[in-house]
């Protein structure tokens, strides 16, 4: 199997996932928020910048349905943490790839020299 194919069945599980589970996940505080409750920590909370965004609490605003909403919500983020890994993903690999065309990987460019050469011939 193609690495394309291993990351694409990957993605598209990871959505399921992402749209299904997200509606049953507990609206229960966590440890952290739970622990900050019970010892008054979050007596001194603020609502944070970006409170009015569209997918804020987890929800999609708008989508009336909460599994809807929810499941939105869960398929943009896995989008968009996608689409910002795979960008740094191919940086690096295209910065990592001009590195080795400068120095000149001598084993490398005897290889690619070769089969140059072999497909002169045919």
């Amino acid at each position: 199997m193609s690495r394309r194919a291993i990351v694409a069945v990957g993605l598209l599980v990871v959505l399921v996932l992402a749209g299904a589970v997200s509606y049953v996940a507990s609206d229960s505080p966590d440890g952290l928020n739970k622990v900050a409750s019970d010892t008054g920590l979050d007596s001194k909370a603020k609502d944070h910048d970006v409170e009015d965004s569209p997918f804020s609490g987890y929800q999609t605003k708008g989508a009336g349905d909460g599994f809807l909403s929810g499941g939105l919500a869960g398929v943009a983020g896995v989008g968009v943490t996608f689409l910002l890994v795979g960008g740094v993903v191919w940086a690096v690999r295209r910065r990592s790839q001009s590195a080795l065309g400068a120095e000149g990987d001598p084993d490398r460019s005897e290889d690619s020299a070769d089969s140059r050469e072999e497909s002169v011939r045919r």
